[in-house]
């Protein structure tokens, strides 16, 4: 049976649904909307526009524009920041009320797409990554193979110089395959499958810290911020190590060894991932105060040879996220100066082998 009143309509819709008066004072609010604003109706009642969302002037210009021409609006993937810092993304649809309906102006209705983003930006990065995962393993064979036979050559004309500094250039032959060889390798990642031992995260990110710490032992701080009840997980510790420690030492070198950087993990529930649902996930917030990563290569940092370094390689973060995915999980990456963090979600149950 329908509600009978339409009070008890806008009370069950999942879309949040405000109503301004001229003044664009809010004058009603659904459940929907509270828990997108993250208020009750009883505290947000009342406040302006500006009140309720930071930066809100192209908002209240659009709303404005709508009293004005009394013709609805509607505009996808809209940016809004509430005051307590969260920043959303919602579709928007603005609706004239009629003259007269109890003093009410417009009627705001907005869809938090946020999820849906996430999902899809999710699935992208994740055939990307399975894209050139297989196009590096193939590109390795073909360089391995060559390589091989330079450094056996070398190593052969080496025996047949009578002249020892001669064998200062075949060393040279020798020294540049192998080097070329370890750079393929670190480029295709872990190359056996990771053993399913059960994994306390905080272990593996005290082990971070102290093998950083030794490396930087002035200007360079770390806080902790754990949740002890998190469940273990079932993984490979070296390799979550490997994961986490590639992040924070490019966190290091972006701060030049003198900064903050947070270690904080929290539980998520219900959460999803590549198209599975999990019930429990684990989440590593990594945070530094550097001086961020560059909005050109935001979309781009988690690719092979990717990098802001004139010295870096462009390989830690694809290794890392290649570990992450071979655990079932996900790195993703906010920045902005002053603020950047690496978020690491990793299933509290694996499936994966």
């Amino acid at each position: 049976m329908l509600p009978d009143s339409p009070q008890r309509i806008l009370e069950s819709l999942s879309t949040a649904v405000l109503v301004f008066d001229v003044e664009l004072r809010l004058m009603s609010i659904n459940p929907a909307g509270e828990m997108l604003l993250a208020a009750s109706a009883r505290k947000l009642t009342g406040l302006t526009l500006n009140e309720l969302i930071a930066d809100g002037k192209d908002f209240a210009k659009v709303l404005t524009d709508t009293l004005r021409s009394r013709h609805p609006f509607t505009a996808r993937s809209v940016r809004l920041r509430l005051f307590g810092g969260q920043a959303l993304t919602v579709d928007c649809a603005v609706t004239p009320l009629p003259e007269g309906t109890a003093g009410g102006a417009l009627l705001v209705e907005l869809s938090q797409i946020d999820r849906l983003l996430r999902l899809a930006r999710e699935e992208l990065m994740r055939d990307r990554q399975t894209a050139n995962r297989a196009v590096l393993r193939g590109l390795a064979h073909e360089i391995k193979n060559p390589l091989g036979g330079l450094r056996g050559a070398a190593q052969l004309l080496e025996r047949e110089l009578a002249e020892p500094s001669l064998k200062e250039y075949t060393q040279i032959i020798i020294h540049e395959a192998d080097r070329l060889r370890n750079l393929v390798d670190r480029m295709v990642g872990p190359a056996r499958p990771y053993r399913r031992e059960p994994v306390n995260i905080h272990e593996v990110l005290e082990r971070v810290r102290r093998l950083v710490l030794a490396e930087h032992p002035g200007g360079l701080r770390f806080e902790c911020d754990f949740d002890p009840s998190l469940p273990e997980l079932a993984g490979d510790a070296e390799q979550l190590i490997q994961a986490t420690l590639n992040i924070v030492r490019n966190a290091v070198q972006s701060m030049q060894g003198n900064g903050t950087i947070t270690l904080r993990t929290r539980i998520e529930r219900n959460f999803t991932i590549g198209g599975k649902r999990h019930r429990l996930i684990v989440r590593v917030d990594i945070e530094d105060n550097g001086p961020g990563i560059p909005p050109e290569l935001q979309e781009h940092v988690f690719y092979p040879m990717v990098t802001g370094r004139p010295e870096g390689t462009g390989l830690g973060l694809s290794i890392a996220q290649d570990i992450a995915q071979r655990h079932g999980g996900l790195i993703e990456c906010v920045s902005r100066p002053g603020h950047t963090v690496f978020t690491i979600y990793l299933p509290a149950e694996s499936e994966h082998d």
